[in-house]
């Protein structure tokens, strides 16, 4: 049987996964081969980085893939502290990985509208340069309203870290920081006009902080020994049970 301080490394490795998929796709492919109100400029770059372009849809395909177990892992792993939260947390990153991973189909339309298929000769070049651009953007609204549902995941695990002996307190903070930049960010995007993010420099390194240093944790230390844990809520138990024993022998004399 896995020890939970190797399960907290696999999470942690698989978390590492998540991270380095996430910014290849999200940094070295999709804001690369984008060029900001261009569509025509947009639509060449991709063309003729087609395999890189490619790559990235897989990277993201990869990221949900290696996410859930990770999250599980964390699940499995905190559940003794509070398992309704972290039930929570777990819907919300599921409805997360829904959407952005349906959300995909916008990020690979592009592929499709600037292929050779016969059909597409009914539309001129520009035309369709704009729809894979408009795609694509369409793409990174849904990706914001997926990160809206992660962000509350984020907030309520490192909420559980910080009660958690198993954690420094510290990670807990720094999760929670995490959470709360995530939905700084979506909402900001979505309440300014075209969809602006002037937040995003101010954000992006907190994230990036408090993600990185629950996954090198994991995966490096692993989490503490939950025997004193499990030991204190049996300790907590069984006084319950002992004072509920002896109220019932003393209920002769009160009553």
């Amino acid at each position: 049987m896995i020890s939970d301080k190797n399960l907290a490394r696999i999470a942690g490795l698989f978390y590492l996964i998540v991270i380095a998929t996430g910014l290849f796709s999200e940094v070295f492919v999709r804001q690369a081969l984008r060029v900001s109100g261009n569509a025509l400029a947009t639509a060449q770059n991709i063309q003729a980085h087609e395999m890189l372009f490619r790559w990235g849809f897989v990277a993201d395909l990869i990221n949900f893939v290696v996410g859930l177990p990770s999250v599980l892992i964390l699940y499995y792993l905190f559940k003794r502290v509070n398992k309704f939260l972290l039930q929570l947390a777990l819907l919300f990153v599921v409805i997360q990985t829904a959407v952005i991973a349906v959300n995909l189909l916008n990020q690979i339309t592009p592929l499709l509208l600037l292929g050779n298929e016969a059909y597409l000769n009914t539309l001129p070049p520009n035309q369709l340069a704009t729809l894979s651009l408009l795609s694509l953007n369409v793409q990174a609204q849904g990706y914001a309203i997926g990160l809206v549902f992660f962000g509350f995941y984020c907030v309520i695990v490192g909420y559980v870290i910080f009660k958690s002996q198993m954690l420094p307190k510290l990670l807990g903070v720094l999760y929670i920081i995490s959470g709360l930049g995530y939905l700084i960010n979506s909402f900001t995007m979505f309440l300014s006009t075209g969809f602006a993010n002037p937040v995003f420099n101010y954000v992006a390194i907190p994230i990036f902080i408090g993600e990185l240093s629950l996954c090198l944790w994991l995966l490096i230390m692993g989490v503490s020994n939950s025997k004193s844990i499990n030991q204190k809520e049996s300790s907590n138990q069984q006084s319950i049970a002992e004072n509920g024993s002896l109220s019932k022998n003393l209920c002769p004399f009160l009553g």
